[in-house]
This record gives structure tokens, sequence and C-alpha cells, in this order.
């Protein structure tokens, strides 16, 4: 069976579809890259705002037209909108043969067994199974699922439940997987990572899953997306500080810096609160990025308290900022207020934020010339002679690239000196040294670690 699936939506959701890769071709599927070459394509939905939907259904729309037009014969709808809205998208997509939410992903492979599509699954040593995207040295793993928190805006719970942590154990085995796969960066993705191994109960938090990962792998970046600020520890930083493979890196939702709209949001943190986070993070790990997001045109919020938000901005300094305005989602707590925001003045305030940071980024982002660090080569060096990579403060996809002059293959990680700010988010640097060469997919365990890595799906579904 020829299959293709396209992601939507976060992290999470590339996690998802990396799992639903790795179970089709177990089961004999060849992936192909053209939508137009598939017999079955498979849509990863989102459903956190009204764009991510609107983004899902077209994505549906298109592969449902392939049906008539390629070789398809039967598209499939997964992820988090078809767990929140299944009934209506049944109704409203006939063209979709199968739905299944995010708390039915386990459904897949028989759904496609009983169709006759995918047979048994075949004999694969697990370092074999290759389930990446386009770069397989940057990949994503999973430590948990589903979120506890109740803040007022999201209906991540209603689409992925309650928290999950997974076991220590599992973790370590699907990144010493990914390792063998070639990975040389693995981002560590939750709803919260500081919550990892709060529900288990066994002593074991996000300072022992770091420290494990160091320990059990040889991967040169570890990444930390996604913290509460409320779950950064003194252990935490103790960790981060004391190992440099762990990227200086900090993903930390903020959503607003007013007293009176973080309490509406339902949030956990005040400002003093995160200014006591930032400023510790900062001391404990020295030429740490951070990286936020915000939401303007919440339900109250005045013009006092994007003033406030403005000149916390300013005061923090944060290296980037994501921006997005409100958009009440059904069923959660937000969407029985008044939105009584409207989309012109969210707009205005978005666009507020966003010049502020681009300001504020570039003085940041300066700040770093001529500063020597590792770069990941993520593409090979272009007629031009300059590759693509990344600094450890650019996470992938999200935080701009670095451009550099080398013959470097991609997945090698190189020292460069930065030399330039460009288009606002690159830089430039200047080849400095080698630092080590590309891995390649290998189907034995790394450094004759043993690997009891039983399924390629590894503690997904549990």
């Amino acid at each position: 069976m020829r299959f293709q699936v396209v992601t939507l939506g976060c992290d999470k959701n590339t996690v998802d579809s990396e799992r639903y890769r790795a179970q089709l071709i177990d089961h004999g599927g060849v992936q192909v890259t053209e939508a137009e070459d598939a017999e079955v394509i498979i849509v990863n939905t989102c459903g956190f705002i009204d764009a991510a939907k609107r983004e899902s259904i077209d994505a549906i729309v298109a592969a449902g037209r392939l049906k008539g037009e390629g070789s398809a014969t039967a598209v499939v709808a997964v992820g988090c909108m078809v767990e929140r809205h299944k009934d209506e998208l049944v109704e409203a997509l006939p063209e979709v043969d199968l739905f299944l939410g995010a708390s039915e992903t386990e459904r897949l492979v028989p759904l496609l067994q009983a169709r006759g599509l995918i047979g048994d699954p075949e004999t694969v040593h697990p370092g074999q199974r290759v389930y990446a995207g386009d770069t397989p040295f940057v990949r994503y793993l999973k430590v948990s699922e589903g979120c506890d928190h109740g803040c007022a805006f999201c209906a991540i719970p209603l689409m992925r439940g309650k928290h999950r942590s997974f076991a220590l154990d599992d973790v370590v085995r699907e990144a010493q997987l990914l390792e063998l796969q070639g990975a040389r960066e693995v981002n560590l993705v939750a709803q919260d990572l500081a919550h990892y191994g709060r529900d288990r109960r066994d002593g074991v938090r996000l300072p022992e899953l770091l420290e494990a990962l160091v320990r059990e792998t040889s991967i040169p970046w570890l990444r930390n997306m996604y913290l509460y600020s409320a779950g950064i520890t003194p252990r935490l930083l103790e960790v981060i500080a004391a190992h440099p493979r762990i990227v200086r890196y900090l993903d930390m939702p903020m959503q607003h810096a007013s007293d009176a709209v973080l309490e509406r949001m339902r949030r956990p943190e005040r400002q003093r609160t995160i200014r006591e986070k930032v400023a510790r993070f900062r001391d404990a790990v020295p030429g740490v990025a951070i990286r936020t997001t915000c939401i303007v045109g919440f339900p109250g919020e005045t013009e006092d308290d994007v003033a406030q938000l403005l000149d916390f901005l300013r005061e923090i300094a944060f290296e980037r900022v994501g921006v997005f305005t409100y958009s009440p989602q059904e069923g959660t707590r937000a969407a029985q207020l008044a939105d009584d925001v409207p989309e012109s003045v969210k707009r205005e305030r978005l666009e507020a934020v966003q010049e502020l940071q681009r300001h504020i980024t570039a003085e940041r982002y300066e700040a770093r010339l001529g500063a020597t660090a590792p770069v990941l080569i993520e593409a090979a060096a272009d007629a031009e002679g300059l590759a693509r990579g990344r600094l450890p403060w650019q996470a992938d996809d999200i935080d701009g690239v670095t451009w550099v002059r080398t013959d470097a293959a991609p997945g090698s990680l190189i020292e460069g000196r930065v030399t330039a700010v460009q288009d606002d988010y690159d830089f430039t640097a200047a080849f400095v040294s080698t630092l080590e060469g590309p891995a390649a997919p290998s189907a034995a365990p790394a450094r004759g670690r043993a690997l009891p890595v039983t399924s390629s799906l590894g503690s997904f579904g549990r």
C-alpha cells in the first residue's frame, strides 16, 4: 500500500504522524512524497484554534479530490479536530472513509487490515524502522500525553485527555531508537514538560529523565520544548547547567503579562513569578535563549492590560515571542465569556506586539555577533556555497536559520562564528571547525548498549 501522511498542527502531532508511518511501514506500507501517488492519504488534523480547523478541513477536502483524480482509494482523517468534532465531520465530509480521534490511534492498522489495504507485520529490526520526516537527524520525542492544566481558553484536555507520563524506560528506549536512525537533535515535547512524572509517583521527574537521556544516549542536542514557568525548579536548572548536550534554550508559554488577564485565563503564573523564573534561568544557564507565546484579545482585555504586556516584553527581552489573537473554542470556560474585543482591535494589538518584538529580537540577536557556537547543518551548500543550519538558540522550524559557507554534510555539527543578522530572524556565520560528522542510520545499538525495543510505537497510546 502506498500512503502519505499530511501533518498539521503542533510538534505532538508530528510525533503521532511518525508513529502512524512506523505502523504502516511495519505492515508493508510504502510512504510516497506526492499525494497523487498515494493509495491512502492520512490527514492528521489540528483543532486548537479556528484557523487550524479551517486548514485541516481544506487538507481533507484536497485529499478527497484525489480519490477521483489520482490513485487514492481511501482518505483517513485522524487527530485532535476529529476527536472534538467527529459527528459533524462525518456528516460534512462524505469523501472521508475513516475518522479516528486522537484517542483512537491504535485502531488505524486493524481497520486498514480489515479493508485489505495492509497485511501482517513484517520482521524488521527496530534500528531499520525509519519513520523520520524530511530531516531524519532532527526528531521529536513525546514524553507524555494530555494535560491537567485548566486554562480557560484551551481545548487540549478535551482533545487529548488528562496528563499521562510515559514510563522512563520507554522514553529512553525510543530516544535510543531515534539515535539509531541518525538523530542529532531530539526535541522533547509535551503539553507541559515540567509535569513529566507527577502522575506516576515513582520519583522520576523531568530532571531525572534528562539525566537518563544524557547517560543512555549520545545524541548531541537535547532540547526542552513547552515548560510552564511554575515547573522551573532549582533541580531542573542544576541538571541543564551541568550537561552541555542539553541545549541552552527555554520555550516557556507565558500567554500574557497582566495579572488580571492571567487570572481570567486561569493560568498558574503571575507577572512576578514569570519575572523571577526567567531571572533564575538566565543566572543559572548563561547564554540561554528564551522563547514565549502570548495571546491578545482575550475577553475583557483592556488597553491597560496590553500596555502591561508591552512593558513586560520590553523589560524581559525574550529572544522570540509568538503571538496569537484569541478565538473562542467550544467547550472551554472562556467560550462562556463575551468575546468583547473586536477582531480589528485584536489585529491591532497583535501587530503592536509583533512590531515591538521584532526590535527586541534584533537587539538580542545583535548581542550574539562574534560569538562562536555549534551549528547543526540541515541542508547541503547551495550554488553559492552556503549551507543551511541552526545555532543552539534556534529551534527547528520556528526560530530562523543560520547560513554558513561550508561543504559539511547535512547532520554534521560544526563550530561557527556569528557574523551577521539577516532578515530579522536569521544569522550568517563563518566556519571555524568541524565538530562531528553526520551519524549514519544503524541497525545495531549505539556504543554496544542493549536496545530492548520490541515495537516502533514505544509508549504510544499507553
